[in-house]
């Protein structure tokens, strides 16, 4: 398995049914892959092309998902090499870490709410969760 086709299955699944633009999923898993350590600081990232090509989406949907990360210092490109993880450093690391959270988070109380539970029965659940994941620990 080449190392550029690793990097999408690392980012997850891409779908057109799941909530939100294609781009920011694209955004998701690169920021998750990358603040779980699976992509680490230096590793080349595929083109826009090729990386479209497999994720079976647009080339411009790809490039807006790298313009948005190279935004948040999360990848950096360099002129004739390509495009590459940046050094996060423990502050960028975690602040992605919690960007990541963020969004599970909003995603679980979405989909929480459209079960037909209230913001008081959500918060128990979120509660319990995070209880029940410390255990585990």
């Amino acid at each position: 398995m080449s190392a550029e086709n690793s990097t999408a299955l690392l980012i997850g699944p891409i779908s057109p049914s799941a909530p939100g633009p294609l781009y920011q999923q694209i955004v998701d898993g690169f920021r998750r892959a990358v603040s779980e350590g699976k992509l680490e600081p230096g590793t080349a990232l595929p083109s826009f092309r090729f990386l479209a090509g497999e994720l079976l989406v647009s080339l411009i949907t790809v490039k807006r998902a790298y313009e948005e990360l190279e935004r948040e210092n999360i990848i950096f490109r360099r002129q004739g090499l390509g495009t590459f993880v940046a050094d996060q450093g423990d502050s960028a690391s975690r602040d992605a870490k919690i960007k990541t959270a963020r969004v599970l988070f909003e995603k679980g109380a979405r989909e929480a709410a459209e079960t037909g539970l209230n913001a008081k029965a959500i918060e128990a659940l979120a509660l319990d969760t995070i209880r029940s994941s410390n255990q585990t620990k």
